[in-house]
């Protein structure tokens, strides 16, 4: 059984018509077009599995480069997911947890630098601002704002 990923597509693309584009290299198993939540609208890749993994190769060699829609197919073996570059838009510690979550895409890099608290100790999850790290520093003093 292999799982193949279909990039570049177009966003009109349907199941229906990547299950047409790849019937003809052999039998399917599962035909999945990757969606927008909110708005349904797909999000231009998707994946195909074959139980035969000889069709499999013909359909990538076949299909990879393949102009559809105007736009030009990336078809390859798909990774699992523990392999992928990224682990969605949340990152890699998860959606779960009180004040965690997704900040409208910026990074959220600020990690605990081992200051007076004696550094990230609550299970590899990024500590918040804390005005106790600052308590014996001196302050700045401020430039007025004309």
């Amino acid at each position: 059984m292999k799982n193949l990923f279909v990039g570049n597509m177009s966003f009109q693309t349907t199941a229906d018509d990547l299950r047409a584009l790849f019937e003809p290299f052999g039998q399917l198993a599962r035909v999945h077009v990757a969606t927008d939540r909110e708005t349904g609208r797909a999000r231009g890749f998707g994946f195909v599995e074959m139980p035969n993994d000889a069709e499999a190769a013909k359909a990538i060699a076949a299909l990879d480069g393949k102009d559809v829609g105007g736009r030009n197919l990336k078809v390859n073996e798909a990774r699992p997911k523990s392999e992928s570059g990224g682990s969605g838009p949340r990152g890699p510690r998860g959606g779960s947890g009180s004040g965690g979550g997704d900040r409208g895409g910026k990074d959220d890099n600020r990690g605990n630098t081992g200051g007076p608290r004696g550094g990230n100790s609550s299970g590899g999850r990024k500590e918040r601002f804390s005005n106790e790290d600052y308590r014996e520093v001196a302050r700045q003093p401020r430039e007025p704002r004309w």
